[in-house]
């Protein structure tokens, strides 16, 4: 039988060979959203790698809200309950030992004022020698994803070009706020065509309608039951909103424990909260965390305690082969 140390070393082998390549694409979803997995040192490795240019409109900013205002909001809730102080915080320019993160980087969305303008945007702004650090670059849509597959196709192309113009930068690709349209709706269509363009083409994606789509306990795709950007749903099918996952989750959580008040835009406090935690979850890989550790404890040894820390902490990326290992 593999010793423990064997087979963890393995699994650390594996899921670095595989996580730390971007080769098959990234993809950020409520899959990714327990922000206490993220170890602090690729926190702060983010902070000092990256340099981040985040266009918007009001349904984008739920991913800064979720961030806190100048990461200020976040970092009182997390040191309050164990990390380290001012770890979470950012501003532009990254002055204080902050991340660099341009909220706002210039006006627009991905749809707004049409569909093409924000490409020549973020031309204008990496062309610039000012920016020449830049090297995320992220844009929301608001509503204007819910569109035929051609108008996605304008949205894939243009990033395709970018990527292709800008090498040294990762441009990340985002789906659309859900609308209570449900798992049938051109919406979703519109949103799994870009998944699967990222997948096919090894992009990066943060998957900003399937963050919204579960509660932090991941049970129930609540998209599947029309859920709206406000996070109402229709929990019996019958044609009517009668449910809140948010408030239904706050209400059975503690604030100041489990939840804070993030003033997320057209939505709930705890989905801004899931959209923060994914947004550091993706500076942290994009820094190098590998999201599949074997000195999970960082103790400076592989033991029995890290393996429970696989098991515990349930690495998405590493279970199956874990399992694997031990006959399932």
């Amino acid at each position: 039988m593999k010793s423990i140390k064997t087979i963890l070393f393995v699994a650390f082998i594996v899921c670095n060979l595989t996580a730390v390549s971007f080769a098959a694409g990234l993809i950020i979803d409520h899959t990714c959203t327990d922000i206490w997995q993220v170890p602090e040192t690729w926190i702060n490795q983010a902070k000092s790698d990256l340099h981040i240019a985040y266009g918007h409109t009001s349904h984008g900013s739920q991913l800064t809200s979720g961030m806190g205002s100048n990461g200020v909001a976040l970092d009182q809730f997390m040191t309050a309950n164990g990390a380290t102080p001012d770890l979470y915080t950012w501003n532009n320019g990254g002055t204080g030992g902050a991340l660099d993160f341009h909220d706002y980087f210039v006006s627009g969305d991905l749809g707004n004022p049409d569909r093409v303008t924000w490409a020549q945007r973020t031309r204008d702004y990496l062309n610039n020698s000012d920016n020449s650090d830049v090297n995320v670059v992220i844009w929301s849509w608001c509503g204007q994803a819910d569109t035929s597959i051609a108008n996605i196709d304008i949205y894939l192309d243009l990033m395709e070009d970018l990527i292709a113009e800008y090498p040294d930068v990762n441009f990340i690709f985002m789906t659309g706020h859900l609308n209570g349209t449900g798992l049938d709706s051109q919406l979703n269509l519109a949103n799994e065509h870009i998944r699967n363009h990222c997948r096919t083409h090894g992009r990066i994606l943060y998957d900003f309608a399937d963050i919204e789509s579960y509660d932090p306990d991941g049970f129930v795709n609540y998209m599947e039951l029309r859920a709206t950007d406000s996070c109402y749903y229709d929990s019996d099918e019958n044609g009517l909103w009668d449910k809140n996952w948010a408030l239904d989750w706050q209400n059975s959580y503690t604030l100041g424990e489990d939840w804070w008040e993030s003033e997320a835009a057209h939505s709930q406090h705890l989905n801004g909260n899931l959209k923060g935690y994914a947004a550091w979850w993706l500076w942290a890989r994009l820094a190098g965390w590998p999201d599949c550790q074997a000195d999970i404890d960082q103790d400076s040894d592989v033991d029995g305690k890290d393996l429970s820390g696989f098991i515990n902490q349930f690495y998405s990326s590493c279970l199956d082969y874990i399992a694997s290992l031990f006959g399932k």
